[in-house]
């Protein structure tokens, strides 16, 4: 592809960082890199974290478990709240060495507290069997010593019988279970049935304006006024009960931190250090009971009120919803008074990024296949876009947020930066100034798809404007959204197969949905597309029917008062978020592997009935046998000479389409128990290569157990990638669907190595393509630096890339870390070059 041609750039920004807006930080991951922080206390910071080992802590658990013994007859909330409270009042709190900001999820820094009031057969079950925790192939855990695994078996068998899955395994019926992760993998719901929801963002605003100690108040008013001749009186009492009960656990916890504070600055020789530690408790002190009065004490109640969501269930992706937005009045409020320099605001930042990362979680061996991360989850940080009036919203802290990101380079946060038609010069390049320098962050998001997405769930403008991202890429409202986003993975491959074989597996000819018909019985194109359309509508109708019994489970064993609290909506009507309190409730499923569905489509179109070169018979015996036996049919489904999306082709591009529509169509709108609507995504994350193991062949060009396409990516089988006329064809052929249709987010990963942006030259190019890439509205964008030498380099020599990030999907994780199959999947997507 030729140079692109600059364009006039008519927006700028008063907005500045520390550092020029087009300063360069680095060509992809270097090797025995320097420090990249200019601050010494954060590299500190950043390397004790990395060289920490990752436990299992069982602390959590045994409170949990004795309050529970404790209130074995109190209402629901109520147990969940008293169960709160003790793990506040009681666990063991750490202020380490460096520290600005404290407040961990009730466990020390990478140490993974155990959830028990979700799932425990698999953590009795890995606990002991092989491979246990420690014996994983990646992503261990390790319990300290033999006495806490034993303990740890023993109080999770107390609570068999009574955890979230307990209720969902013995609702689910057959039919829901032949296609779930139990059984065919052709809809995954593991996510929520063995652990929390989270994907959300609360309203920071409004936390931020009344603290632990206004927000008490407000609730007890509410308490005060209800009315015993409302027939919800019973549940609303305890909702609002629970809610003072765990604010009022906050306010002491956070004293609780204070005194240690106090205690570390009187046993401290160091003058500076006791300083510091002082001006730690004085903030603390400030926020027990009232609302922060700066920067510093605004970030401090950030950590302690987030990782509390956190020690309250074990959801992941718990968003920061728009950070440089809610943060700025104390910003500016501090560097107008003097109170605080630019400089130092950025160092707090800093810190607090590093801090992001101490949270993990432990999930079962399902989840890990392929290597999903220890890390929470989730965690994005949301930059950039336009305000609710719909001008641009860039300010100083969007600039400090992405070099603090650039200064630190880990997992967490997962930066977001929001872009529109108007998105000023200088945010553009100093995200392609992040993105050149190859740690995986930020990533893009168009504000234009992105709010029509957002209306689609039936909010207006303004709200739909004031959108942030959890998660991956899914949108949400912040304070007013609880969208159980990321709820399934869709393996539509495997919907995709039922089409080819009568709705039959093709591995074990066992009849799973309607028998629609196959490929030795199609007489026409317009068949295939009604057979495709009729296994949509039998798997979604299960999948759907199964969220919301998991839904329903989630509301009868483990209601969420604490984060509740934060939700205006939820404290005016006394209802939870588990009971629909939220002003929008969703559910949203997301499709993987439509590419391959799409090159699979165009297979039986062009070669069984446009050119009628081989029989259904032919292509169905070819996926049946694996491709063996029928070389020259494999190599010409994987060739040019059949169509394939992904190429600014119309004729893939409109099956593409075809498939997109169909998911959405039969997703969007259906009513959830909260009274909200399901949300359609088209995205996998990683997902796509653990389906892929699980997925027979398919007539993409795919062999079994291959990746799937990932998400709204072209297909790359191991014979070859089927995108070959560059990265302007992957637009052109990305920009023919409706992104807002899928109103739960889409995903696209495009990788460029690092000489194709080198120079001046190849900012400029990567610039004019972000730019003309929101121009034709896709919804997101994420870009890995790298080549294919360096990652198979890593892989040789892993001592020499241990914190090199790579960005899998919507997340960055150290690449060495990962599975081989997932580093094969990255290795394997097509390098674009201008």
């Amino acid at each position: 592809m030729s140079q692109l041609p600059a364009r006039e750039h008519a927006y700028h920004t008063d907005a500045r960082g520390t550092e020029p807006f087009d300063k360069t930080y680095s060509l992809g991951y270097q090797v025995h890199h320097e420090d990249w922080s200019p601050f010494p206390r954060v590299n500190r910071l950043r390397q004790t974290f990395l060289d920490g080992e990752y436990y299992i802590d069982v602390e959590r658990l045994r409170l949990v478990t004795e309050a529970y013994k404790e209130h074995a007859v109190a209402p629901r909330k109520l147990q969940c709240a008293y169960a709160f409270e003790k793990v506040l009042r009681e666990c063991e709190l750490f202020v380490y060495d460096d520290d600005l900001i404290v407040g961990e999820i009730a466990a020390p820094s990478k140490a993974s507290p155990i959830y028990p009031e979700f799932s425990v057969d698999w953590i009795i079950r890995e606990s002991y069997e092989h491979p246990t925790f420690e014996e994983r192939e990646h992503d261990q855990f390790y319990y300290r010593n033999e006495d806490e695994r034993r303990e740890a078996v023993e109080l999770c068998a107390w609570w068999k019988g009574k955890t979230v899955e307990d209720l969902i395994n013995c609702r689910l019926d057959h039919d829901q279970l032949k296609g779930s992760e139990v059984g065919e993998k052709i809809f995954q719901t593991n996510l929520y049935h063995y652990a929390g929801t989270g994907h959300l963002a609360i309203d920071y605003p409004r936390l931020m304006k009344l603290g632990f100690g206004g927000l008490i108040d407000v609730i007890q008013g509410k308490l005060d006024a209800l009315d015993m001749r409302d027939p919800e009186y019973g549940d609303k009492r305890d909702e609002y009960r629970a809610m003072i009960i765990m604010y009022r656990a906050a306010e002491a916890y956070i004293e609780r931190y204070a005194a240690l504070c106090e205690q570390k600055a009187a046993e401290t020789a160091d003058d500076a250090r006791r300083e510091e530690l002082a001006a730690m408790a004085a903030n603390l002190h400030e926020i027990s009971a009232g609302a922060p009065k700066s920067f510093w004490q605004a970030l401090q109640l950030f950590q302690i009120a987030t990782s509390l969501i956190q020690v309250e269930s074990n959801g992941h992706s718990i968003s920061y919803g728009r950070m440089d937005q809610w943060l700025f009045p104390f910003y500016e409020a501090d560097i107008a008074s003097g109170a605080i320099s630019k400089e130092f605001a950025l160092e707090l930042i800093e810190v607090e990024y590093v801090k992001m990362n101490n949270p993990t979680k432990l999930k079962d061996a399902g989840s890990m296949a392929v290597r999903n991360g220890r890390g929470f989850g989730g965690e994005s940080l949301t930059i950039g876009g336009v305000d609710s009036a719909g001008n641009d919203a860039t300010n100083d802290l969007t600039m400090l947020m992405l070099e603090a990101s650039a200064h630190t380079r880990m997992m967490n946060p997962w930066v977001c930066v929001r872009m529109h038609d108007k998105t000023p010069y200088e945010l553009v390049v100093k995200t392609v100034e992040c993105v050149r320098a190859g740690y995986g962050h930020p990533k893009i998001f168009n504000d234009g798809p992105a709010v029509k997405g957002m209306m689609r769930k039936g909010m207006p403008v303004e709200e739909a404007r004031d959108y942030c991202v959890v998660g991956c890429v899914e949108i949400d409202l912040p304070g007013k959204e609880y969208g159980w986003h990321d709820a399934a993975y869709v393996n539509t491959p495997k919907m995709m197969e039922m089409v080819l074989n009568g709705g039959k597996s093709l591995k074990t000819g066992e009849q799973l949905g309607p028998d629609t018909g196959s490929l030795e019985t199609y007489q026409s194109f317009e068949e295939v597309l009604e057979s495709v359309d009729a296994q949509f509508a039998y798997w979604t109708d299960q999948m759907c029917s199964s969220l919301n019994i998991i839904d329903a489970a989630h509301h009868d064993r483990k209601p969420l008062p604490y984060v509740s609290g934060f939700y205006e909506d939820c404290v005016e009507s006394g209802h939870d978020l588990t009971e629909g309190g939220a002003k929008y409730n969703g559910i949203g499923p997301q499709a993987s592997g439509m590419g391959t569905c799409a090159d699979s489509l165009c297979t039986i179109k062009q070669l069984m009935f446009d050119e009628k070169r081989v029989s259904g018979a032919e292509l169905l015996q070819a996926v049946k046998d694996n491709w063996e036996g029928h070389e020259k049919l494999h190599a010409l489904v994987n060739s040019s000479k059949v169509h394939h999306y992904g190429n600014d082709d119309d004729y893939a591009d409109e099956l593409f389409r075809y498939m997109f529509e169909c998911y959405c169509r039969h997703i969007a709108g259906r009513p959830t128990r909260r009274g909200g609507q399901f949300n359609p995504g088209v995205y996998s994350v990683n997902a796509n290569v653990a389906m892929g193991m699980n997925t027979f062949a398919s007539l993409d060009g795919r062999k079994a157990g291959e990746a799937i396409s990932d998400n709204m990516a072209p297909v790359h089988t191991d014979a070859g990638s089927h995108d070959i006329e560059g990265p302007t064809a992957i637009v052109n052929s990305l920009s023919k669907v409706d992104h807002s249709l899928a109103s739960n987010g889409t995903l696209m990963n495009l990788r460029f190595p690092e000489d194709a942006v080198s120079g001046v030259e190849g900012r400029d190019n990567l610039v004019s393509f972000i730019e003309e890439y929101i121009s034709k509205q896709p919804m997101h964008a994420q870009f890995n630096i790298m080549s294919a030498a360096k990652m198979r380099a890593a892989q040789k020599h892993p001592e020499d890339y241990k914190d090199m990030l790579v960005r899998v999907a919507g997340y960055s994780a150290y690449f060495v870390e990962l599975g081989k199959p997932l580093q094969k999947d990255l290795i394997q997507r097509t390098e674009l070059h201008f």
